[in-house]
């Protein structure tokens, strides 16, 4: 089942396994069943460390395995072939419940084993979502340290009849204890914040008792990074505070126009920006949002949505952007239940059902192709007169024969039966009919929208909510850079995004030596 090369690399893999495990295979006599035998039997043979038996025959689910470390009560369960985006989660599994070191701050495990209760998770994943392995690998994690939690990751697409009772059209998709606990990617210290109730207060306490940074960056996407980088060769100190290390970068299907990188996945290049930042003496604050910049003083403010306050003096914004909405009635109320913005993460939970695909850009027209080869019909509904994607993507569109593309229309409204969506309504722009098409699915690709509300009535912004920026990235009050997306700054690119972040460092730095700030002796003589 799996391919030579693939195999050698796994084979490698399983040499690091240091303690015996079994699995447990739940089968019936389906050819998925068979498809996953064959898989477990594969992976079995690759060590001796590795046991496989066949489960009883009154498993919940068939196809189903559980990994287990032998003796112990440390066990991870799959519902269904974790291949695709879900393959390092299977080998993950297979290491961490095989003794292989969990590479988690000391602080965050300790936090897992003091957690007081039994937690049995279910998550939901689709085998194309990007998003999804980190959920699945962060509950496997913290199954692994703490026995009393139990976590079972589920293919939506194998088991479509718990995807329908349960009414989930998002996924990853988790239960906690039989009810909805989350949806939408989450890390291990996401999940521990909802879960700890006391983990907030104790995390703002630790945060306000910080030094001020020379340099603190907002925003740990591909802008904020290589600022930490540049911030922190200089000798400097450097923190990142940002809402989920990575940004939008984490949301990225592929990544093809990264120069020296032919080709890449955006949550593999976020972790690859993650661990860069981490070889130097960068302070990364995570999982924290910014609600205020406070100006005026020798120091500049950061107020965070947890009640702490962080302090720099000098601070590059580095916010990035998020997906445009449409902002038209329905849109909220069916957000994750028929709403999406990911085709590739949710696309495969609307298998033989007709969805509809608003925007008509390189996006939009990017998704409505895959959809079509997943989902019954697909309608393209654009604003503009005509479709503004590339030719070569208009040409592969207007071949597939499950694809309807209308132009000259304004969506005004997505139906629902108040549990999800069922329909859409739109008015055509040139006779000013209101029309309404019926499906189950609504993907919007509309572009961005920069992260500046929080920056009302300090930095100068833009109409579009961009903050404007000069050369070197300052913005209209000195010592506060900005970068990135969040900008001014023309073709909203990683690449650009990155070259925008090591331009503020040194910007910031340059400011640093400028002014009355002592800087230290080192920083002086530092290179870039």
């Amino acid at each position: 089942m799996l391919e030579a090369s693939l195999k050698t690399q796994m084979q490698s893999y399983m040499e690091r396994i240091s303690q015996p495990i079994e699995i447990t295979a739940n089968l019936d006599s389906g050819a998925k069943s068979q498809e996953l035998r064959e898989l477990l039997q594969e992976i079995a043979a690759m060590s001796d460390r590795i046991t496989l038996v066949e489960g009883s025959d009154d498993a919940q689910r068939k196809p189903s395995f559980t990994i287990a470390r032998t003796g112990t009560d440390i066990s991870v369960t799959f519902a269904g072939i974790p291949m695709g985006h879900e393959f390092t989660s299977l080998v993950l599994a297979l290491l961490q419940v095989g003794g292989h070191p969990i590479k988690l701050d000391e602080a965050v495990i300790e936090q897992i084993r003091n957690l007081d209760g039994d937690y049995n998770f279910e998550t939901y994943f689709s085998l194309s979502c990007q998003n999804c392995p980190d959920v699945v690998q962060a509950l496997n994690v913290m199954s692994i340290i703490n026995p009393r939690i139990r976590h079972v990751a589920i293919d939506g697409a194998l088991y479509q009849s718990e995807v329908d009772e349960r009414q989930i059209m998002s996924v990853p998709t988790i239960y906690l204890n039989g009810e909805k606990f989350g949806q939408g990617r989450s890390s291990v210290e996401e999940i521990l914040a909802q879960l700890d109730s006391g983990a907030g207060a104790r995390k703002a306490e630790a945060l306000n008792a910080k030094e001020p940074f020379d340099v603190l960056i907002v925003g740990g996407g591909p802008a904020g990074a290589a600022a930490a980088v540049y911030a922190a060769r200089k000798g400097i100190r450097t923190g990142v505070v940002a809402e989920r290390f990575g940004g939008q970068v984490l949301d990225t299907m592929a990544i093809e126009n990264f120069i020296s990188v032919k080709e890449t996945e955006g949550p593999r290049f976020a972790a690859a920006l993650e661990e860069h930042v981490k070889a130097y003496d960068v302070d990364i604050m995570n999982v924290q949002r910014a609600t205020k910049l406070v100006t005026g003083g020798n120091l500049v403010e950061v107020q965070l949505e947890s009640g702490a306050t962080l302090k720099g003096k000098t601070v590059i914004l580095a916010t990035g952007a998020r997906w445009r909405e449409i902002n038209v009635p329905g849109e909220q109320e069916y957000r994750n239940a028929g709403v999406a913005y990911c085709p590739h993460c949710d696309g495969p939970l609307f298998k033989g059902k007709r969805v509809a695909v608003i925007g008509g850009g390189n996006s939009g027209v990017e998704a409505a192709i895959d959809l079509a080869g997943v989902v019954a019909h697909v309608t393209l509904i654009e604003f503009g007169d005509e479709l503004r994607a590339d030719a070569v993507l208009q040409r592969k569109l207007r071949s597939l024969p499950n694809v309807d593309i209308i132009v000259s229309a304004q969506t005004t409204e997505i139906h629902g039966d108040g549990k999800k969506v069922n329909g859409l309504s739109y008015t055509d722009r040139k006779s000013g009919e209101s029309r309404k098409v019926e499906l189950e699915g609504v993907f919007i690709q509309i572009g961005l929208v920069p992260n500046t509300e929080w920056l009302k009535d300090t930095v100068s912004l833009t109409r579009y909510g961009e903050i404007e920026v000069d050369a070197k990235g300052q913005t209209s009050i000195p010592g506060v850079f900005a970068a990135g997306d969040v900008t001014t700054v023309p073709y909203k690119q990683i690449i650009i995004a990155c070259g925008d972040g090591a331009k503020a460092a040194l910007g910031a730095f340059d400011h640093l030596i400028r002014s009355s700030v002592d800087m230290p002796a080192e920083a002086e003589t530092a290179t870039a």
